[in-house]
């Protein structure tokens, strides 16, 4: 192990204090952007795995995985956010309320002579590459799409499948997002990011909005295995915009009742975890050596922090055996359990839960967290084998390269 799993409680979670706003993920909203997405002719609910027996192998009630492999044929739930993004600005192009759009309106001839022929660029692993690469090849539109150092041929060949121009860049995660915002500005090309900065608010939060189909879809399928709420949701968080609308959205659905949660990163960019621990945000450099490639991030969203430093209950940073336990857990299920294919960054809250519950050096994070035999944990799993390869060399041979 190249180190252990560190974890700080965020004292402030359930205090009586003034929270950030989460009204932007009001249920009211979100109703509207789950409409968007039902008007896709790819759409449906994806599954939620109820795994009884890894439950009671745990010794919990219940444990309930959101498999996002199934998200409009992309094998990653990124899509949610690039698609409603680029439809909130397409909206707003021609002046008109998301509410009034379908994606028929949006992909039609009369739609694309109105507002012209868009470029539409982004930073991405791969996931949110693909997203926004789709939706704009769906809408007859173009993409350009950058990817940090290190970053899966596999992937890159996904992007370049929707007709996109996409590149492997020899830089950072962050630092891919500065280039494809300078590449934006130079060529009059319109960035579709998962990260704000200051004058750079809205895409980031319409694509924070987009996330939150998941898990409406998700207190759905629980209410429907007669299960009212879940009491524990772990989500992983990269730049935190996926952490922060669950977290907003748990906020907004459950109200005083929210379920605990945990917010789980790699422990080579754990800017969540460090944000946590200091009181402020707090940047991560360099490489970011992890095979958790899609967190791989350093820099967080701030209005992604805003939610999670006031209603979050406790941050993780994991290394990468971590995510690799996942994996394996999920897609070598006990008999009678759903088989769950998640890849690198998709299965480390799975891989989290595990851990905690049936290693004794992680007894103060199941009693920080509450677990118990009433426990019903609902985790999140991002993405299918989006790199088939390295999926199976991790998951077959038990190898990857941050050993």
């Amino acid at each position: 192990m190249k180190e252990n799993i560190k974890w700080i409680k965020n004292e402030k979670a359930r205090q009586d204090i003034e929270k950030a706003s989460a009204d932007c993920l009001s249920i009211e909203e979100l109703q509207k952007v789950r409409k968007f997405h039902e008007s896709f002719n790819v759409y449906s609910k994806t599954p939620l795995a109820k795994l009884d027996n890894l439950a009671k192998y745990l010794g919990v009630s219940g444990v309930f995985v959101k498999d996002e492999s199934y998200r409009f044929g992309l094998n990653a739930f990124k899509v949610l956010g690039g698609s409603y993004a680029i439809g909130k600005f397409i909206a707003k192009e021609l002046n008109t309320d998301i509410s009034e759009m379908n994606f028929e309106k949006l992909r039609s001839e009369e739609t694309r002579k109105k507002i012209g022929q868009i470029t539409f660029t982004t930073a991405t692993d791969g996931n949110h590459g693909r997203g926004v690469a789709w939706a704009a090849q769906q809408l007859g539109q173009k993409a350009v799409v950058y990817m940090p150092k290190g970053s899966s041929e596999t992937r890159l060949n996904n992007i370049k499948a929707t007709g996109a121009e996409a590149y492997i860049t020899d830089m950072n995660y962050d630092d891919a997002v500065r280039l494809s915002l300078e590449n934006a500005n130079k060529y009059g090309w319109k960035i579709i990011q998962d990260t704000a900065w200051e004058g750079y608010q809205d895409v980031p939060l319409w694509i924070m909005q987009g996330y939150a189909t998941m898990m409406i879809e998700a207190a759905e399928q629980m209410k429907e295995m007669g299960v009212e709420r879940p009491t524990h949701v772990f989500v992983q968080a990269g730049v935190g915009s996926l952490a922060g609308a669950v977290q907003g959205f748990l906020a907004s659905y459950y109200k005083e009742n929210r379920p605990i949660t945990a917010v789980v990163e790699p422990n080579e960019a754990d800017c969540m975890y460090r944000s946590a621990v200091n009181g402020k945000i707090t940047n991560v450099g360099g490489d970011m050596p992890t095979i958790m490639a899609g967190l791989a991030c350093g820099e967080p969203n701030p209005i992604g922090w805003g939610i999670l430093d006031s209603y979050s209950d406790m941050f993780v940073s994991c290394p990468d055996n971590i995510a690799a336990q996942g994996m394996r857990v999920l897609g070598n299920p006990l008999q009678g359990d759903d088989k769950v294919i998640s890849g690198e960054s998709g299965a480390v809250p799975a891989g989290f839960l595990y851990t905690i519950l049936t290693d004794e050096r992680y007894k103060d994070i199941k009693e920080a967290l509450k677990i118990d035999e009433n426990s019903k944990i609902l985790l999140i799993s991002t993405e299918g084998d989006t790199d088939p390869e390295n999926y199976r060399k991790i998951v077959w041979d038990g190898d990857h390269p941050y050993k």
